[in-house]
């Protein structure tokens, strides 16, 4: 199964270049969790390595299958230089065992909250997960393991987060479109919402 995180970071470097930067964090309980650093211009982009290890599992599910379910890994995309975004690494591990620790399936359209900020000073303590595809390519790994896919995070405010929850991610990503939002500005303010 360590082949699976030697393709999963094969395919990070492929998508984003070389990391410039790694961190671990274990959990008590849990695998290692690694995040990655890659820097291209002023666009740093945090990745996490080890959630794919293990497929998610419907915490309805009876037994846990230990080859079945999705398998995912976190990418967090925001502009340097302006905040000490670098302190992301502990809530993107937090995020990244979530599966594990919580028995979560994380999948587009989920909201994901470390009930804390991302980093010193930032607006945010939850994200959106968008849609796989754009960065990174999924992963396919060997019948009957499903791919890997490198799903997006968006950070939203609390009264995004909150406006999500009542009407929808698709909403709320609308929103974000139609204000122009800069979803990597690690400073931003909430989109208007009434």
């Amino acid at each position: 199964m360590a082949d699976v995180l030697a393709l999963v970071e094969a395919r990070l470097r492929t998508g984003l270049g070389e990391p410039d930067a790694r961190a671990a964090v274990t959990f008590l309980g849990t695998d290692r969790f690694e995040v990655l650093r890659f820097t291209d211009g002023d666009i740093v982009r945090y990745a996490t390595l080890g959630m794919s290890l293990q497929p998610m599992t419907d915490p309805t599910a009876a037994l846990a299958d230990p080859v079945k379910g999705p398998r995912a890994e976190l990418v967090l995309s925001v502009r340097g230089g302006l905040a000490d975004t670098d302190k992301v690494l502990r809530p993107l591990a937090v995020l990244a065992a979530s599966p594990q620790v919580e028995g979560l399936v994380v999948a587009p359209g989920a909201s994901l909250d470390v009930g804390e900020p991302l980093w010193p000073g930032a607006p945010f303590t939850s994200v959106l997960v968008a849609e796989p595809g754009g960065l990174v390519e999924d992963l396919d790994l060997d019948e009957p393991l499903e791919p890997v896919r490198f799903l997006p995070l968006l950070p939203m405010t609390p009264n995004e987060a909150a406006w999500k929850r009542v009407h929808g991610a698709a909403a709320l990503q609308e929103r974000w479109l139609n204000s122009g939002t800069d979803l990597r500005d690690p400073l931003r303010k909430s989109v208007p919402l009434d």
